[in-house]
């Protein structure tokens, strides 16, 4: 298998969903049963706890991706139509539910690109004790996304613009360094890697912030019959997508609120 597009992708998709809470459970719903001999069956469903006071991540990952991609005709090495979707739908869907919305959304994105077969999604619960354990873990993902998509646009540089095979290009860059690859890029193509968008190299965070949504209002005016149609400003909690370094202390400065202690 030849590099992919593991990049800002990854990282949206791997720093997951994080919660932080007394009690986390997961698993299966009980549901009420009826008195029979058969009830004992209960007692193979216990719930699935995780360990209190601790971070829980959610860490969502794509099934046999590389062959989703191909066959759906994923720019190389980043698409913005499939990081766009991916963004856009993320925060408020964990795997299963998160499967569904992606085919549900993906005409929005890829208009004149059928889906030929649902995408697949797994995902896994990684508790941390700690500020700085959660920390560490989202530097961990924003350093591999970096390191991945490096390499992948060196990769696709050296297919589609010198001609090479993806086991010519492979073989070229064993064993390369990071300044190694910049000055290809540089060198053979006038590519920046610094002027490369920051959603590739970095990633995507998204924080819950305040915003401001103008939403239109039906209202009763005295004397008037017929409601009439307003707008008006409502404060609203949204998921807003970030594009910025989060290894460093600016970061986590600017946005105090997200490790927090609940109130």
């Amino acid at each position: 298998m030849f590099p992919w597009q593991r990049v800002a992708c990854d990282f949206a998709a791997a720093a997951a969903t994080v919660v932080r809470g007394t009690r986390a459970r997961l698993g299966c719903v009980r549901v009420a049963m009826a008195k029979s001999k058969f009830e004992y069956v209960r007692d193979f469903e216990p719930d699935d706890t995780c360990l209190p006071n601790c971070w829980v991540v959610v860490r969502l990952d794509g099934r046999n991706f590389h062959r989703f991609a191909e066959q759906h005709g994923f720019k190389k090495p980043n698409d913005d139509r499939a990081l766009q979707l991916m963004n856009s739908k993320f925060m408020t869907h964990v795997v299963s539910q998160f499967a569904s919305s992606y085919v549900f959304y993906w005409k929005d994105y890829f208009e004149d690109q059928p889906l030929l077969y649902p995408p697949g999604f797994d995902g896994r619960v990684v508790l941390y004790p700690s500020d700085q354990n959660l920390k560490d873990y989202l530097s961990w993902r924003q350093a591999d996304c970096h390191i991945n998509n490096l390499y992948n646009t060196v990769f696709w540089s050296l297919v589609q613009r010198s001609g090479l095979t993806p086991v010519q290009a492979q073989t070229r860059l064993q064993g390369t360094l990071a300044g190694e690859k910049n000055e290809i890029l540089f060198s053979e193509f006038n590519i920046n890697y610094n002027n490369e968008p920051l959603m590739y190299r970095k990633g995507t965070v998204l924080v819950w912030q305040k915003v401001n949504k103008v939403i239109k209002k039906k209202i009763k005016i005295p004397e008037e019959t017929e409601e009439k149609e307003v707008e008006v400003t409502r404060i609203k909690m949204t998921a807003v997508p970030l594009h910025c370094d989060i290894i460093g202390d600016q970061f986590w400065d600017q946005y105090p609120e997200i490790l927090a202690e609940d109130s």
